[in-house]
């Protein structure tokens, strides 16, 4: 196991030590919900410290100012300058994680087209991934594969042709709200609970023909049952925790679960501290799978996958700032994060076979762990993606 770096002291015999290793490189893993490959972690501080000086003119402007450390990092590792990008992926062992687009604004939506398209043009290790073979195939030769995603629609407004031009794009997975009421439905952070709005069952129907699949993520519980409600395809909650383990608004309760498995969906699991452990200070990897273990035994292990959602690829810093001003206007509770915590067994990308680990240490056979770190994931994007 020397190649692999941070394991998590799960207490394995060689044997499952090497069986770890085997499943771990021959098995398809997908992420869905990536912000690596890198981390704060994994970021020299050299590279930190220039991002703010770069970043230091627009301090004025918090939304900016937040948001520009991320972007320069995408440019700087499309350009080589920070290779832990290629070599952190590369460790990880992870087939596939989403490549975000930003749908919040018009301006955003053209700004992050061409970031991602940059991260594609720029490596010639990663392919975007359109059907669910692109992933198979990056798999045999070799390359990472980019599953395109968003996680906010308010910039098409009422506009449903656009999502034929994103689609066109490579965007293959869409959330229907995040956290607050968008024209869709209602996010998990209003009162209200409404569910699904009439425009929202048409903006569904769409995405159902085009072939995106539909994500509840950051949505409220009635919008998450009105989604599997209209839904003629498999609806997923990319990034997500368990209710019953830990009552966070971030959480999906077991009507949800149920509900989205019934759709032939898939619950991924999250690694935000803040979200599936009291105490963010003392969270580990162990309280991450306890979520896992929730939903198989809740709706059966075709219904479960990861989408880890941290650490985010972005400066310490950056992360502060974020959670004293940014956080709040997104929905974000006072002091709920996203901030600087990281899970025990998860603070790189690289650390990603502790999943593996953790899995076979809690006594699941080969399939189901083919299954639970990827597989599942790629059953659905097959079945709407091609």
């Amino acid at each position: 196991m020397s190649t692999y770096e941070g394991l998590y002291d799960f207490k394995l015999t060689e044997q499952e030590e090497e069986r770890a290793k085997r499943l771990h490189e021959q098995n398809i893993i997908i992420d869905l919900l990536f912000q690596g490959p890198l981390s704060p972690s994994a970021i020299p501080d050299s590279i930190s410290d220039r991002i703010k000086e770069l970043c230091e003119p627009y301090k004025d402007e918090p939304m900016v100012y937040s948001s520009m450390p991320a972007k320069i990092i995408t440019k700087l590792s499309a350009c080589g300058e920070i290779p832990e990008y290629k070599e952190e992926w590369y460790k990880s062992g992870i087939t596939a994680g989403n490549r975000e687009l930003h749908l919040e604004s018009l301006d955003s939506i053209i700004t992050s087209m061409a970031e991602v398209q940059l991260q594609f043009d720029s490596a010639d290790w990663l392919i975007k991934a359109l059907t669910a073979e692109d992933i198979r195939a990056a798999k045999r030769n070799g390359y990472k594969a980019g599953i395109i995603t968003a996680q906010e629609t308010d910039g098409l407004g009422t506009n449903l042709d656009q999502l034929d031009v994103l689609y066109n794009f490579g965007l293959r997975i869409l959330q229907l709200t995040y956290n607050n009421q968008n024209q869709i439905g209602a996010g998990c952070a209003e009162q209200s609970n409404a569910g699904v709005t009439n425009f929202g069952k048409r903006f569904i129907a769409r995405l159902n023909k085009l072939g995106i699949i539909v994500d509840t993520g950051h949505c409220g519980k009635q919008t998450t049952l009105d989604a599997c409600a209209y839904s003629t395809t498999p609806v997923i909650a990319s990034h997500t925790g368990v209710e019953a383990i830990y009552p966070h608004m971030r959480c999906k309760s077991d009507e949800e679960i149920i509900a989205i498995a019934k759709t032939g969906g898939v619950i991924g699991i999250f690694a935000m501290p803040w979200f599936v452990h009291e105490d963010p200070k003392h969270t580990t990897i162990d309280h991450v799978l306890d979520h896992i273990e929730y939903v198989i035994r809740l709706v059966g292990v075709d219904h479960v996958g990861i989408g880890t959602d941290w650490p985010m690829s972005d400066v310490l810093w950056s992360l502060v700032y974020f959670k004293e001003h940014i956080a709040p206007k997104l929905g974000f509770a006072k002091g709920d994060g996203p901030s600087t915590e990281t899970i025990a067994g998860l603070e790189k990308y690289s650390y990603f076979i502790n999943f593996t680990r953790g899995l076979i240490a809690r006594g699941y056979a080969d399939a189901d762990i083919a299954k639970i770190m990827g597989g599942n994931w790629l059953r659905v994007f097959e079945e709407i993606c091609g």
